[in-house]
């Protein structure tokens, strides 16, 4: 059960290892782009390649949709980034339902758990496999494998790299279901956690009074998708968004305000901040591709007196 591109890569394994896939679950085909033309998930895309049943319930609970789920007689069930479960289809088969989160539980519960570790300056990350419960992302821990975060990387690069490391742990998880030799672990409850909501556009506003390190963080949590942004506006003109993919970071001590915007209008582009400086490598004005400070200001001059919020 899956949607997203992060939902394949386990299935591609679990497909490619030889596992008995009985039937795929994934959202219904949504309208996307100009054209609204329904557009597959990722997951049913690979599936119908592979020639595997594919189920998009529109309501989990529908009773039409239990029965042909109860047909297929499954022993397991695998979720990786879909929507919550009732109880009613975690707790069909058997030997259960297990889940891949990409954090390391207790840590990061909820629907952005990537993002959030980067945004918040974490040097490690990583992917666990627990049986769902009730509440989400509770249930006890089966296995867990953990990888650094480093300073160069930004939600894109985690992003790839614990979608690997997650498909060999989900093909290990159901290897150790199938053996019934494995003991699962309760998740801490006696630790401060950080959640992962969900990003929203305003989520990515970049906020120039925080230090250098913060609003780095943020660009890099963010990148290449939504993006953080900031606007920025000149006496008698609209406000123009800007989005920000990369971004350097200066710490030192400065007169300035922070959001202040300081260029040489060549290859120097940076902005104010609480305790520095943040340059801005790359980015993305209105209605432009992503390119270099010192492409666009090749054709295009920031003013040193605009508003930067």
């Amino acid at each position: 059960m899956g949607t997203p591109e992060f939902a394949v890569a386990p299935l591609q394994a679990l497909v490619e290892g030889g596992y008995n896939i009985v039937a795929v679950v994934t959202m219904p085909d949504k309208p996307a782009g100009r054209g609204h033309k329904l557009q597959q998930s990722p997951v049913k895309q690979y599936a119908l390649e592979q020639g595997l049943p594919v189920l998009q319930p529109e309501k989990l609970k529908d009773e039409s949709f239990l029965e042909t789920l109860r047909s297929y007689n499954a022993d397991l069930q695998i979720v990786v980034a879909f929507r919550m479960l009732p109880e009613v289809v975690w707790n069909m088969p058997p030997k259960g339902t297990f889940n891949l989160h990409a954090s390391l539980l207790p840590q990061y519960r909820g629907a952005a758990p990537i993002n959030w570790a980067i945004i918040n300056g974490d040097t490690e990350s990583g992917v666990t496999t627990f049986m769902l419960k009730h509440e989400i992302d509770t249930g006890e821990i089966i296995r867990q494998e953990s990888t650094p975060i480093t300073p160069e990387d930004n939600v894109g690069t985690l992003y790839d790299r614990l979608m690997v490391i997650g498909s060999k742990l989900v093909t290990e998880t159901v290897d150790l279901i199938e053996s019934g030799n494995y003991t699962t672990i309760p998740q801490r409850e006696d630790i401060e956690l950080r959640p992962a909501p969900k990003i929203f556009k305003e989520t990515g506003h970049l906020d120039f009074t925080k230090t250098t390190a913060e609003v780095h963080n943020l660009v890099r949590g963010l990148s290449p998708y939504p993006a953080a942004w900031f606007t920025y506006t000149t006496e008698g003109k609209e406000p123009l968004a800007f989005k920000v993919f990369e971004t350097k970071q200066e710490t030192c001590q400065h007169n300035l305000k922070p959001g202040m915007l300081v260029t040489d209008n060549k290859k120097t582009l940076k902005i104010t901040t609480a305790d520095g400086y943040l340059h801005i490598v790359s980015l993305q004005m209105p209605g432009k591709k992503r390119m270099t400070a010192e492409e666009l200001m090749r054709g295009y001059k920031f003013d040193t007196s605009a508003v930067i919020d």
